[in-house]
């Protein structure tokens, strides 16, 4: 039985390598030729489709999965609005999807939670999101958990904190060995997960035979955002950081919170590559292209 890769990016294709690895036969969908050629390439095969346009995905209802991951990020250079890719393309997948896979993984994020004062969350906190970003992730769920509510298929709803790793750091080392104001709070608190943590927590979830609907996916230890640019100028010689907390205020609702991880940690068999920002952002530098 076949694998799919809904959003094969920064996380879906480290998600792909490990597929790969245990001889996994892996699907991926994608809008382009180009990437469809490249994924011939690396060992997957390509279905062509947009999932803002129903009529090409019918392909999808042809096949039978065992594993979905759906992480589809949003680009603003396409065209869709973010609801017609998150909710939309979502529900037209999901009508696609639901009779003819084993497992659903949900790529979501943690702007669901509207907190703002540095309390604690976790899975069982309320979700009051107070951006729209926020608001869609939210639907989106909601269109996850209503799919399967009832039928064999499980689906799994992962909330990631801010995904870091090699080559997500240039434009801030940039800044900061610029000696650029870094934007936002110092003070605040920020929740990180390394990309490949990220992917491990995905397969650990994919594996267990009743899978929870909801995992909160996040390192051991949110650090203020003053602790993380401190680290990561350390780590590239780059002056000590300076921020502009002059941020207008609708962007910065709902991003002062902290992310509790226990949950995964006593639910999956799991244990962090990079359980804290210091120890994830060394491999990250070291791993990053094009830094002198």
């Amino acid at each position: 039985m076949s694998d799919l890769i809904i959003g094969c990016g920064y996380l879906g294709k480290r998600v792909a390598a490990r597929w790969l690895a245990e001889n996994r036969d892996v699907h991926v969908l994608t809008r382009s030729q180009n990437n469809a050629d490249q994924f011939t390439q690396q060992g997957m095969t390509p279905v062509i489709g947009d999932v803002t346009q129903p009529e090409s995905l019918n392909t999808l209802a042809q096949q039978e999965y065992g594993t979905v991951l759906y992480a589809v990020g949003f680009d603003r250079a396409a065209g869709p609005s973010k609801r017609e890719v998150y909710i939309d393309g979502l529900q037209n997948v999901l009508a696609r999807l639901k009779p003819r896979c084993q497992r659903f993984l949900y790529i979501s994020s943690t702007s669901v939670y509207g907190v703002s004062d540095g309390s604690w969350v976790d899975e069982q906190s309320a979700t009051e999101p107070e951006t729209e970003s926020g608001e869609i992730c939210l639907q989106a769920e909601q269109a996850v958990r209503n799919t399967f509510s009832t039928g064999p298929a499980t689906g799994s709803i992962l909330r990631l904190a801010g995904i870091y790793g090699p080559d997500r750091l240039l434009r801030r080392i940039e800044m900061l060995r610029n000696d650029d104001p870094i934007p936002g709070n110092p003070e605040s608190w920020l929740n990180l997960i390394h990309v490949e943590d990220a992917a491990r927590v995905a397969l650990a979830v994919e594996k267990q035979r009743n899978p929870a609907s909801l995992y909160l996916v996040c390192d051991n230890q949110p650090p203020t955002r003053e602790e993380y640019y401190r680290e990561l100028a350390r780590l590239v010689n780059a002056p000590e950081p300076r921020f502009d907390d002059d941020t207008p205020a609708k962007r910065t609702r709902g991003l002062n919170k902290r992310c509790r991880n226990q949950f995964v940690k006593e639910s999956l068999p799991f244990q962090f590559d990079y359980p804290t920002y210091q120890t994830g952002l060394q491999t990250a530098v070291e791993q990053t292209d094009g830094l002198d």
